[in-house]
């Protein structure tokens, strides 16, 4: 391996955009990294202005980056030079939290994905959840807002039910009628939030096994962060008698970031080696 150099990976979401600045070498480095929330601002712009305060914090020339790489909706990212699919990005970050992942499960804003990959870090297969369907991190948001919650405090709530009910609905449309209803009904706020996280916990288990994914399983992405996510997914392992070993990190929410950058670095090498090669 050559000396280290600095690479930046960017994840553009449908709601949030993650950066992260890395040293990349024979034992990469998180740097920094930083979340902002798009808040209905032009991603690109806001993609920009992230890498340029970024930039500053370190008393770095953007030519100082041997390469800036993009990943889910971040083909609109200025002078990036490469784009990865998020699949790709996701396994590579998953591997860098966790050596032994073998199945990645992320869990966005608009669907969740089970990504079996490799020792290195390869995508083999996946399956995932279709846009509408009221398991995605978007769908926890809106009912979250309705129930008069902060995205934040839901995990937390979620702790505290006695007794969950259970959306029937599989589409978001009707899961939020049933929402609705639950609250006429006088049904208690943790109640129906832990419901909501059992309802999708179960789906990300029938993921799971339609994959026949293999264990540890890493979390990724926003809804990694719910405890009350964790601890429903947990529950249903158990009822379900699945024996996979479920594992995530504190800054799962920039896997996709952090795969982009990391793919990044090796394509920079791969590209230098072969110009070396071309010049002899």
């Amino acid at each position: 391996m050559n000396e280290p150099i600095m690479t930046m990976g960017i994840d553009v979401g449908s709601n949030f955009i993650k950066l992260v600045l890395m040293q990349y070498g024979a034992f990469p480095i998180l740097l920094d990294k930083q979340t902002e929330k798009i808040r209905k601002r032009n991603p690109t712009q806001v993609a920009d202005e992230m890498i340029q305060a970024m930039l500053r914090t370190h008393h770095l020339q953007f030519e100082d980056i041997s390469y800036l790489a993009s990943t889910g909706e971040g083909d609109l990212v200025k002078r990036k030079r490469g784009h990865f699919y998020g699949m790709t990005t996701h396994a590579k970050g998953a591997n860098y939290f966790h050596r032994e992942t073998r199945t990645v499960v992320d869990m966005g804003a608009l669907y969740v994905r089970a990504i079996k990959i490799s020792e290195d870090a390869r995508v083999q297969d996946y399956k995932m959840t279709g846009q509408c369907a009221s398991g995605s991190g978007q769908f926890v948001e809106n009912i979250s807002r309705y129930l008069g919650l902060s995205i934040e405090e839901v995990g937390e709530v979620s702790l505290s039910a006695t007794a969950p009910e259970i959306s029937s609905g599989i589409c978001a449309v009707l899961a939020e009628t049933d929402v609705i209803n639950m609250v006429s009904r006088g049904i208690k706020t943790p109640d129906i939030i832990k419901g909501i996280h059992l309802s999708i916990a179960n789906r990300i288990i029938k993921l799971l096994s339609s994959l026949k994914a293999e264990s540890p399983i890493f979390l990724s992405g926003g809804m990694a962060l719910n405890s009350g996510m964790l601890q429903a997914i947990r529950e249903q392992l158990e009822e379900t008698g699945k024996k996979f070993i479920i594992v995530t990190d504190p800054d799962a929410i920039y896997t996709g970031a952090i795969g982009a950058a990391l793919w990044g670095g090796y394509r920079h090498f791969k590209l230098m080696q072969r110009k070396a090669e071309v010049e002899k």
